[in-house]
C-alpha cells in the first residue's frame, strides 16, 4: 500500500459509507435500474474509474494493487454500482489504442459482452457472429448476463469472425438489451443482436478478452475479499453480544474455533489477492488470476455459509446486512468463471507444462 493507494482506499472508503448506507443500498440495488445514478456520478466525479488506467493512456494508476484497492472497499460496502464492467471495458479500449477521455471521466458508460448462454465463461464456445457489409459490420447472436448493459450506452461485444474471435464497439440503442436487477442487487442484462450495426476494433481480440477476463477475475477476488472482511466484522459483534446462559455466546469455544479459523481463511484470501494482484501485467498473470478466484471463491463460501450458521435465524432475513453480503458472496463465485472452471484452468496449464 503506497501512500497514494492508501489515500485512495480511504477517500473511497469514506465516499462509501456516505453514499450506501445498508438501508440505502437495499432500496436501489433491487428496483430499476438496480444502482443509483446519482452516487455512479458522484464515484465518477470522484475520479475513481482513473485508477483503472495507466498514466500512458490518461489514467493515474492501472496497476493489480490499484485495482484491488478499488474494488475491496466495493465489497466492503456491497456497492451495487456497474464498476466492473468499466474496469473491463477500460482494458479493452487500451488494448485497442483508442481514447479513452469519455470513459474514464464517466461521461460514457460501457458494458462487455462476453457470455453466452451455452458460453457462459469460455471463449472458445462463443456463437455469435460478425458479417462483413457494405457499411462495415453487422453481429447476431445472444449475449446473457451481461453486467451493467441496462444502463450502458456502448457494449463491447465480442463475436465470432470466421474461424477467429473480434472485438467491436456497438451502440446499445442499436441493440436489443433486455435489462433485469441480479439476485444479489445491481445491473445486468441479456443482449439481443439481430443484424446489428457495429465497429470493428483493431486489435488482437482473443488475448485482449483474456486479458480483461483476468483483471475480472482479480477485482472480483478483491471485492470478495472486503466483503468477507465486513461480514466477519458482523459475526464478531454479535458473537460479543449476543448472550445465552448469561454469557455471550463468544464465550463459547467451539464458536471461537470457528470464528478463529474463518479469521485465519480471509487471511489466506488476502494473501492470494496480494499475489494476483503482483502478477497482473507478467507472465504468470492468468495462473496467478485462476488461483486467486479459485481459492477466494471457495472461501466466500465458505464465510457466507459460516456466517449465517453463527448468526442463527436472523441472518437470513432482509434487514440484516449477513444476508445481503452472504448473497454477493456466493454470487462473485459464479462471475466470469466459477471455482470448478477456474481450477480446470490451473489443472490445463500443470498438465501443458
Amino acid at each position: 500500500m503506497s501512500d497514494d493507494r492508501r489515500m485512495l482506499a480511504d477517500t473511497l472508503r469514506r465516499a462509501l459509507a456516505e453514499g450506501y448506507g445498508f438501508e440505502h443500498r437495499t432500496r436501489v440495488a433491487y428496483e430499476p435500474p438496480f444502482h443509483d445514478p446519482g452516487q455512479w456520478a458522484a464515484l465518477c466525479e470522484l475520479g475513481l474509474l482513473y485508477a483503472f488506467a495507466g498514466e500512458d493512456t490518461g489514467g493515474m494508476g492501472g496497476s493489480g494493487f490499484d485495482i484491488a484497492v478499488v474494488f475491496e472497499e466495493i465489497g466492503r460496502a456491497l456497492c451495487p454500482e456497474p464498476v466492473l464492467p468499466a474496469l473491463m471495458a477500460t482494458k479493452l479500449m487500451e488494448a485497442a489504442g483508442a481514447p479513452l477521455d469519455d470513459m474514464l471521466s464517466g461521461a460514457v458508460r460501457h458494458a462487455v459482452a462476453m457470455g453466452e448462454t451455452d458460453a457462459p465463461y469460455d471463449l472458445a464456445g462463443i456463437a455469435a457472429r460478425a458479417t462483413k457489409t457494405t457499411d462495415g459490420w453487422a453481429l447476431s447472436g445472444r449475449k446473457s448476463v451481461v453486467y451493467g448493459a441496462g444502463v450502458a450506452e456502448r457494449l463491447l461485444v465480442l463475436a465470432r469472425d470466421g474461424d477467429g474471435l473480434a472485438l467491436f464497439d456497438v451502440a446499445a440503442s442499436d441493440a436489443q438489451i433486455v435489462p433485469y436487477g441480479m439476485i444479489d442487487g445491481g445491473p445486468a442484462g441479456e443482449v439481443l443482436l439481430d443484424g446489428t450495426p457495429a465497429t470493428r476494433l483493431d486489435l488482437d481480440a482473443e488475448t485482449a478478452a483474456q486479458d480483461a477476463l483476468d483483471w475480472a477475475a482479480l477485482a472480483l477476488a478483491a471485492e470478495a475479499l472486503g466483503a468477507m472482511k465486513a461480514t466477519f466484522g458482523l459475526l464478531t459483534d454479535y458473537l460479543a453480544t449476543r448472550r445465552q446462559f448469561g454469557q455471550p455466546i463468544g464465550a463459547f469455544q467451539a464458536l471461537q474455533h470457528r470464528a478463529v479459523d474463518l479469521s485465519i481463511e480471509i487471511e489466506q484470501a488476502r494473501s492470494i489477492v496480494i499475489s494476483g494482484a503482483a502478477a497482473m501485467g507478467g507472465p504468470a498473470q492468468s495462473h496467478r488470476a485462476s488461483q486467486a478466484k479459485h481459492l477466494v471463491g471457495r472461501i466466500a463460501r465458505q464465510v457466507a455459509e459460516e456466517a449465517i450458521q453463527m448468526h442463527g435465524g436472523i441472518a437470513m432475513t432482509w434487514e440484516y446486512p449477513v444476508s445481503h453480503y452472504a448473497k454477493r458472496l456466493v454470487m462473485i463465485d459464479h462471475q466470469f468463471g466459477d471455482t470448478d472452471h477456474h481450477l480446470e484452468r490451473l489443472i490445463e496449464t500443470l498438465q501443458a507444462g
